[in-house]
């Protein structure tokens, strides 16, 4: 496949402005609202590079890092003369690169799907995706296609979202029950997985938990006529053969939706030392409508809704047993994609997630708006704001536990839980960050030291700045003290940053963040940036002579 687009380069003018960090002087330019660019490259179909390219390094790549970091996200927007309408629904597109010595080769390959096959073979859209319906065939005749909008739709495998292990292994997925194992040396795909064959869930996140001992957590929605539930699931870490995928794997718990007709959406999951925290939020999704929504030539989106008539319920589940605690922990009506951390600290669960306190994200990302620039693109963006905010969770509740009493008694906390009925705690959080985040329009696609800290205290954390619509900084965040460092250059849009840790690390920082920086209007030089996770100054670019659309998600998989 040949690009569809044609990238071209921009120069526009740049107030400076100077910023402080600490005892840090900082000197960044910001481009004035009426000057945004379109960013519609962002979302322009390229041509895969199966096999590995050379990269042109400026500065330096860390000699210690020694491995591939995978990336999956929508590279193919159209199908013939039709073109999809979301961002999540762009056929997926893996991307290697391998660090070796200090130098960097690139590669990518589209997943082959059942979706992707089929599309290509009919030069149509043949699957329907999250906000884009299928056409009925042109060649049968009327009655015919008449007849075809009456057809449950077919579920899309298009794994176009996260990179995930599954002991051991590497699986490509998105929020359905397909996963396709891959080779992550090739990129190629293996073999297509069902989640479906293991446990009876229709659906799972493409964001996994692993624990310390290797046991894999996830969460997947079942419906039936017996009502809607929230599954949590539950993959053991030991692995008896090569050709083992998913066995083994069982649901820990069901938790029944509030609204069966109407359960909530959700695309990931909380996870501590001891308990999983799904977050059923107000954020709903019509099922009548998904069911009936290829008679009426309505896509999967059509069918969200938000509510804020509702309020946001965490409900906590023991790891050990699956039993559901009895109490509910409620707060306002809100949104949230993906949580920083979880852990547990004198008697209290502290869940720090991403927020934002309306529904109107997913909606956002129709490809429309991602073409939109100047005042357009912002008054879009306004309306995509999220901040990292923490909530204390007190776990020693019982029927003696007092009401209209705050129950966080952890010092230097300003977050509240109190008690308001029988079974029910109310909680109000607290800004992991200060007025100057405000400036970055927020932060999105968190990540942490996983590796070490998962479950556990911690103190920092990074994610990307989205002003307009999609990472346009990286961002460090120091929870004790709440200060922040950001890396920016005007034209640029880093993607999600990642966190590689330092073979000889004695501190939390210890290491380097890798993201993949997006120029949309400067052709053929997207790069890997490569930044000390510490003092969070470049350390080295590896730029790839090819294009490269804007992706999710990603991991690194070391080697020795």
């Amino acid at each position: 496949d040949a690009p569809h687009c044609a990238f071209r380069h921009t120069e526009l003018p740049h107030p400076q402005r100077t910023l402080h960090f600490g005892n840090k002087k900082n000197t960044h330019h910001f481009t004035d609202v009426h000057d945004l660019p379109c960013i519609e490259k962002i979302v322009c179909t390229v041509g895969e590079t199966p096999q590995p390219i050379q990269t042109n390094i400026t500065g330096k790549f860390p000699e210690w890092i020694s491995g591939s970091f995978l990336r999956n996200g929508p590279g193919k927007f159209e199908i013939g003369n039709q073109k999809f309408n979301h961002w999540f629904d762009g056929m997926a597109l893996l991307h290697q690169f391998k660090i070796s010595k200090g130098q960097v080769t690139y590669r990518s390959r589209f997943l082959s799907s059942d979706s992707y096959q089929a599309n290509n073979e009919k030069n149509r859209i043949v699957v329907s995706e999250f906000g884009t319906v299928s056409v009925p065939d042109p060649c049968k005749n009327f009655f015919q296609r008449f007849l075809s909008r009456f057809e449950l739709p077919k579920h899309t495998d298009n794994a176009n979202v996260s990179v995930v292990t599954y002991k051991g292994d590497y699986y490509v997925s998105t929020e359905s029950n397909i996963m396709h194992k891959i080779d992550p040396e090739t990129l190629e795909a293996t073999k297509k997985v069902n989640w479906r064959d293991f446990i009876a869930v229709n659906s799972a996140t493409a964001h996994p938990h692993v624990d310390v001992d290797g046991t894999t957590y996830n969460m997947g929605n079942s419906f039936s006529l017996k009502g809607s539930y929230y599954n949590i699931i539950q993959v053991p870490q030991t692995k008896y053969s090569s050709e083992e995928t998913l066995e083994g794997a069982k649901v820990l718990c069901s938790i029944p939706s509030t609204d069966s007709a109407k359960p909530s959406y959700y695309h990931s999951f909380a996870m501590s030392e001891n308990y999983v925290v799904f977050i059923e939020q107000p954020l709903k999704m019509d099922l009548l409508r998904i069911v009936t929504g290829k008679l009426r030539g309505k896509s999967v989106s059509d069918s969200f809704f938000w509510d804020p008539k509702l309020k946001t319920i965490f409900h906590l589940v023991l790891k050990k047993n699956g039993k559901v605690s009895s109490f509910q922990y409620l707060a306002q009506p809100l949104t949230t994609f993906h949580q920083i951390n979880a852990f547990e600290e004198d008697g209290h669960l502290i869940i720090d997630m991403c927020v934002s306190d309306d529904g109107q994200i997913i909606s956002n990302y129709n490809i429309q708006n991602l073409r939109k620039s100047g005042e357009d693109l912002d008054e879009v963006s306004k309306l995509n704001k999220i901040f990292p905010r923490r909530f204390v969770l007190p776990l020693n509740v019982d029927d003696k536990t007092p009401y209209d009493q705050n129950l966080n008694s952890l010092p230097n906390s300003s977050a509240t839980s109190l008690r308001i009925a029988k079974n029910k705690i109310f909680c109000t959080h607290e800004d992991l960050h200060g007025e100057d985040l405000h400036e970055y329009g927020g932060l999105e696609f968190p990540q942490i030291n996983y590796g070490k800290y998962n479950t556990r205290p911690y103190r920092y954390f990074y994610g990307c700045g989205f002003r307009h619509l999609v990472g346009d900084t990286l961002i460090k965040m120091d929870i004790q003290g709440k200060h922040m460092k950001v890396w920016e250059q005007p034209g640029l849009y880093p993607s999600e940053p990642v966190f590689v840790p330092s073979p000889d690390a004695t501190e939390e920082d210890d290491g380097v963040i890798l993201s993949v920086v997006i120029t949309p209007n400067k052709d053929k030089s997207t790069f890997l940036l490569a930044l000390d996770a510490k003092t969070f100054e470049e350390l080295g670019r590896a730029e790839v002579p090819v294009n490269i659309p804007y992706g999710f998600h990603g991991t690194f998989n070391a080697t020795a």
